[in-house]
């Protein structure tokens, strides 16, 4: 199928559904230059162990390590924006075609561009301290990264941990809340997720229809009522025009 033929798809599909919600994935973000996950050559967990970096069992073993091994990339995250995709997702929302965003990333772009969006893995704005449950702006971390050996504490010594879902935690409220506002789902969007990481990955079981727009095949490809392999910004970019929907970036 062309990719115009598949625009138009797309199109009809989303004017047929009354209840439509987004599941996105790393793949959406690397647009704004953050490298994803799993991409072949490119992938961060291609370099890395993720138990050996990004687990609770690492935060633990050594708090001070985990955070100068994970602030390398995480830095790289504020620096970032919305992109096309992010802020199309946004546009088709405030159209009233989208209810909202679940998303596995933690970069936070979704809530700039201007989604409502459910971060089921956590975000990148707060860390917590494990003693006292306080939260703190995680520009915390930041200023510690300039000084000394020991990692970073509250002030009732406890140690700071980022508000995210770690390899080893539980699951955040957000992702429970996520499963319930998908009942009656007509029609989920899944764009730039490889849907192999669980238990986010069982979510496209709950929608009726299934679009996927992603660079790499998915488990869902075949259950799937339209598969685009293409850049998601300009999916997206030439969706709004087909609608007929204004850009408002």
């Amino acid at each position: 199928m062309s990719l115009s033929k598949a625009i138009r798809e797309l199109a009809r599909l989303l004017r047929a559904s009354d209840r439509t919600f987004a599941l996105t994935g790393a793949g959406i973000s690397t647009e704004s230059g953050i490298p994803d996950f799993r991409s072949r050559g490119t992938g961060l967990w291609e370099k890395a162990d993720p138990a050996e970096v990004c687990s609770v069992d690492a935060f633990h073993r050594d708090p001070a390590t985990f955070w100068r091994n994970n602030m390398q990339w995480w830095q790289a995250f504020f620096q970032a924006k919305p992109n096309a995709g992010h802020h199309a997702l946004a546009v088709l929302q405030k159209a009233g075609l989208l209810f909202g965003v679940i998303t596995q990333n933690i970069d936070g772009l979704h809530l700039r561009a201007g989604s409502t969006v459910w971060e089921v893995h956590g975000h990148l704005r707060t860390v917590r301290c494990e003693q006292c449950d306080q939260h703190h702006p995680f520009d915390i971390i930041e200023g510690w990264m300039d000084g000394g050996e020991e990692p970073p504490r509250c002030d009732c010594s406890g140690l700071f941990r980022p508000d995210v879902v770690l390899f080893g935690d539980q699951m955040s409220p957000d992702f429970w809340v996520a499963t319930q506002v998908l009942s009656g789902c007509q029609l989920l969007l899944v764009v730039g997720s490889s849907l192999q990481v669980y238990p986010v990955a069982g979510l496209p079981q709950l929608a009726r229809d299934l679009v996927i727009v992603n660079r790499d095949p998915t488990p869902y490809d075949n259950r799937a009522r339209l598969v685009i392999r293409e850049n998601i910004g300009t999916v997206f970019e030439q969706l709004l025009e087909e609608m007929g929907i204004k850009k408002d970036w």
